[in-house]
């Protein structure tokens, strides 16, 4: 049937065969990579027989969890589950190191009938679900497995999958609360895949996509397996690790590629101008590159000045990065910066910021300042600026929160009706309840509108309230690791604790990894925390964690966990030793 993701792979397939489809870099045995391929042909028979295998195993309208590690086993998978009529849900192996908690607590909460691994992780997932209790009813297979059950089996019939079926649960990084499974139709997620295809312009035999993003993240999943399929682009995947290792890999293959799409977190960016030395940056040559979009945590204007500054020399343009806004909960996709336009950055008065009002200052002014990136306008879906008590819009200049409507938006967290009333189902003043044209979906972000363009501010849940006034933890975090260079850049956590007076401000701050002897240093570092805090934010440090590297908790997407962070602080069991963390999380 029409909007599905079956017969999008069928379309590709039929109009491209022989065409190279996924690509994925391999680079654990050699250093240089080594291409793995799929052409269209190959991948539709291989999610065909996988497809039908899971058919034969009853599967279809149950949830197939999909642990197997980055690769084209995964896009197999995935696709199989979602073109069976099963509800895919994408995770990742337990081999992840430092995300065991959020694999269990996602598999407990989809309760698969089936996952999906290779059959060299096969052991390690049975000990694990042994050993955090999973649902007793899960069958762990792998691909051979599901494609040897097809050849044994007839060609039995199945009902067709609609667009309005539930293709898959994306299950939240876990930045804000305990992961909810978002239930994403056939329709939402083909939906988002032409609304990004059109926002960046791409189009078969000219683009591609070209990333590193773990493929159980949203931007990853539909970036790389989704929009080629849905758009008949190819794909070229490598293992985040990989790019952590050396990330001018992404770069080599953003270089090999010609007008690749790609995106990663703010980090990522920084993480390349710091890490790729100018010995390795001789052979880059970026300027074939259409668009490289970033997203999933704050921009920061000196990222963009950064990563400009360490590439223009070798075709780095500044209209190739698109600043974008989005959330699990619309697929991901909502919003990104104008086509071939340079990023705008607007420089605000902090403290009216804070009070909810944008007003544009110079720099030079005195008075603290917030430079927000802006992430440009939507495409095929609606945003509105709400005041999250009243439900009113906002006027253009005035924070409130992110509300979306449009085509792309899921329809609900798994087993959680409440949560996805008033999540998915907001009623603007004065419209009515019982019109679904009339729903939306509260982001729970912060942001406002500025001349015709969308500025992101911060999480509702993540504002630092001291003595009334709204602080953004981001903006405070940047400011603490600008304040000595013994703190690690992206490893750092601002967030409010309860005393018996009111509420107090807490930091907590990675070491750099080269520091041998943080004690030597801790009383400094605190001091110059305390002191640039106190002077760009005129609010005290109530208490301030020289934490070890790896120890502040992060999500599976990379972004700085504060709710987990604030737990771990007042259960009073900050780690003393670090955790062994890579991937992702590891810049």
């Amino acid at each position: 049937m029409g909007d599905t993701l079956s017969h999008s792979l069928a379309q590709s397939a039929a109009q491209a065969p022989n065409m190279t489809a996924f690509t994925f870099v391999d680079f654990s045995a050699d250093r240089d990579g080594t291409a793995h391929e799929l052409t269209w042909r190959q991948l539709e028979d291989k999610v065909r027989a996988t497809a039908k295998g899971l058919r034969h195993m009853g599967a279809a309208g149950e949830r197939v969890a999909i642990v197997a590690p980055q690769g084209l086993d995964y896009v197999v998978g995935f696709l199989a589950a979602a073109c069976a009529g099963a509800i895919a849900v994408p995770l990742f192996p337990p081999s992840l190191p430092g995300h065991s908690e959020k694999l269990a607590s996602s598999l407990n909460d989809a309760a698969p009938m089936l996952t999906l691994c290779t059959q060299e992780q096969r052991a390690s997932v049975e000990a694990f679900g042994a050993e955090h209790s999973v649902p007793p009813g899960m069958h762990i297979t792998t691909l051979s497995d599901l494609q040897e059950y097809a050849a044994d089996g007839g060609q039995e019939p199945h009902p067709p999958v609609g667009p309005e079926d539930c293709a898959y649960l994306q299950y939240t990084s876990g930045s804000t609360r305990i992961p909810s499974g978002v239930e994403i139709t056939h329709a939402n997620v083909c939906a988002n895949a032409r609304q990004a295809l059109e926002a960046y312009d791409i189009r078969p035999h000219r683009n591609c996509t070209v990333g590193w993003l773990p493929l159980y993240h949203d931007m990853g999943l539909v970036l790389m397996v989704v929009l080629p399929v849905i758009g008949g682009v190819s794909s070229v995947l490598m293992d985040p690790a990989a790019f952590v290792q050396q990330p001018v890999r992404w770069l080599r293959l953003l270089t090999r590629h010609s007008g690749a799409l790609t995106a990663a977190p703010n980090f990522a960016y920084d993480y390349c101008a710091q890490r790729v030395p100018d010995s390795e940056r001789a052979g880059l040559s970026l300027g074939s590159v259409a668009a490289m979009v970033n997203g999933s945590e704050p921009i920061r204007s000196r990222t963009l000045a950064r990563f400009q500054e360490a590439f223009g020399p070798h075709g780095m343009r500044t209209v190739i990065m698109r600043p974008s806004y989005g959330l699990a909960e619309a697929t991901v996709f909502v919003s990104t910066s104008p086509q071939e336009e340079e990023p705008t950055v607007t420089v605000f008065d902090r403290n009216m910021l804070a009070q909810g009002t944008a007003r544009v200052v110079e720099p030079a002014q005195g008075s603290p300042t917030s430079e927000l990136v802006a992430c440009g306008r939507p495409v095929t879906q609606d945003i509105a600026i709400v005041d999250p008590v009243t439900c009113r819009r906002q006027e253009d200049g005035t924070v409130g929160e992110i509300w979306i409507k449009g085509p792309n938006v899921g329809r609900g967290y798994w087993g959680r009706p409440k949560e996805t009333g008033e999540i998915f189902h907001a009623v603007l003043d004065g419209d009515d309840p019982y019109r679904p044209d009339q729903h939306w979906l509260r982001s729970g972000d912060l942001g406002l509108w500025h001349d015709k363009q969308l500025y992101v501010t911060g999480r509702t849940k993540d504002l630092v309230i001291i003595d009334g006034t709204n602080h953004y933890p981001h903006d405070i975090e940047e400011t603490v690791q600008n304040a000595h260079t013994a703190i690690r850049r992206h490893h750092c956590a601002a967030f409010a604790v309860s005393t018996d007076e009111t509420e107090k401000l807490v930091i907590v701050a990675e070491h750099a990894r080269d520091l041998t002897d943080p004690d030597s240093v801790r009383a400094e570092v605190a001091r110059a925390v305390r002191a640039a805090v106190a002077r760009s934010h005129a609010i005290a440090v109530h208490d301030f964690v020289f934490a070890a590297p790896d120890t502040v908790p992060h999500t599976t997407s990379g972004k700085v966990a504060r709710p987990a962070c604030r737990e771990r602080y007042l259960r009073g069991q900050w780690p003393a030793k670090p955790a062994q963390r890579k991937g992702t999380d590891g810049a």
